[in-house]
């Protein structure tokens, strides 16, 4: 029977470089940290190192104890890491703020449409009616965990609304791949480009549905879910370069490979659970390790990316730094490597 083709000391030891490398960064409170925390907690999970945990909540309270900014939609994937030092500390505050994220998204967050949140990087209206794929890591995904955690059905359904929506604004339905955004306001997906870490958000948050979810299958949303990822995921493998990798424009023979996409792409199949994607994530484990360097670093992930212009704009924008979303998706994959024994996968849907 096929198998993982992973080495759990290896995994562990670059989990704990990156781990370390992230904590050297001075990010602020916003969704570049967000991620990166998101993965520190998953790795965290998976690992059960109480290092990581501790690292995170020391630099969580110097957060705190500084004040905290306005939320925006980008700025509430810091959640993710306030459920997980709640749950593992009961610590209050953690919770409250968590808390606070989803009274802003329930009542102050700009939407549009179906009543879709709209992308906010800043108190301004920088992206006016503009669907991104970013906001189901941000902001969906979120509400759904926090939604779970309250046993709070209106919340959950927001959550799963936000996901049919953004399928219905971003997937492509005759290729199954997903546009970085969409502008409601023009009725167009500007850019028009299969952007690679679109489609890791979108792929990662949608298999993380029916993990998180209990009795996911009684939620009709839940179908679209599955069947959008099912779709995506089979179009995806057939992108996978030679080096195990997907590139910054997925389809462009001419975009670099791109490591944050890489590893949101991969963490989608793992936590999928289907005995055939076993060899497209057997490919690319070591592509990931050779991206990850002796200090740490997650190497070759581009920069932040609005939806460019046409495609020469994402095939120029660099990578050449370190980057939390790089660090933070890096980790994901490697958590879902040392938790794939025990990934169930969705049944017959």
């Amino acid at each position: 029977m096929a198998k993982i083709a992973v080495d759990r000391e290896l995994i562990k030891a670059a989990m704990d470089r990156v781990v370390e490398r992230t904590m050297l960064m001075d990010m602020t409170w916003d969704w570049p940290c967000g991620v990166a925390y998101y993965g520190i907690s998953r790795a965290y999970e998976a690992s059960g190192d109480e290092r990581y945990l501790a690292l995170m909540k020391e630099r969580v309270d110097e957060y705190i104890e500084l004040g905290l900014p306005a939320w925006t939609v980008n700025a509430c994937a810091m959640g993710h890491s306030m459920l997980t030092l709640y749950e593992a500390t009961q610590e209050q505050k953690y919770l409250e703020i968590a808390l606070s994220k989803i009274d802003y998204l329930r009542h102050r967050a700009l939407r549009f449409g179906d009543n879709v949140l709209q992308h906010t990087v800043s108190p301004k209206n920088d992206f006016p009616e503009q669907a991104w794929a970013d906001t189901l890591f941000m902001a969906a995904f979120f509400m759904l965990r926090v939604g779970v955690k309250q046993n709070d059905r209106d919340l959950i359904n927001d959550a799963l609304n936000q996901y049919q929506w953004h399928i219905k604004y971003l997937q492509d339905p005759s290729s199954g791949l997903w546009y970085h955004g969409y502008n409601n306001l023009t009725g167009d997906h500007m850019s028009g480009l299969y952007w690679g870490r679109a489609n890791a958000w979108a792929a990662f948050t949608m298999s993380q549905v029916g993990h998180v979810l209990p009795e996911a299958y009684l939620y009709p949303q839940f179908l679209d879910v599955v069947g959008s990822l099912n779709e995506q995921l089979s179009a995806l493998k057939l992108l996978q370069t030679e080096g195990g990798l997907w590139r910054t424009v997925l389809d462009d023979a001419e975009s670099y490979e791109e490591i944050s996409a890489s590893c949101g792409i991969a963490a989608a199949f793992l936590a999928k659970g289907n005995p055939l994607h076993i060899k497209i994530i057997n490919k690319t484990i070591p592509a990931i390790l050779d991206n990850v360097s002796p200090e740490g670093r997650v190497r070759n992930v581009s920069g932040g990316t609005a939806v460019m212009n046409d495609i020469e704009g994402y095939r120029r924008i660099s990578r050449s730094w370190t980057q939390g979303w790089g660090q933070g998706l890096a980790l994901a994959f490697f958590a879902g490597l040392l938790s794939y024994d025990n990934t169930r996968n969705d049944g017959a849907l």
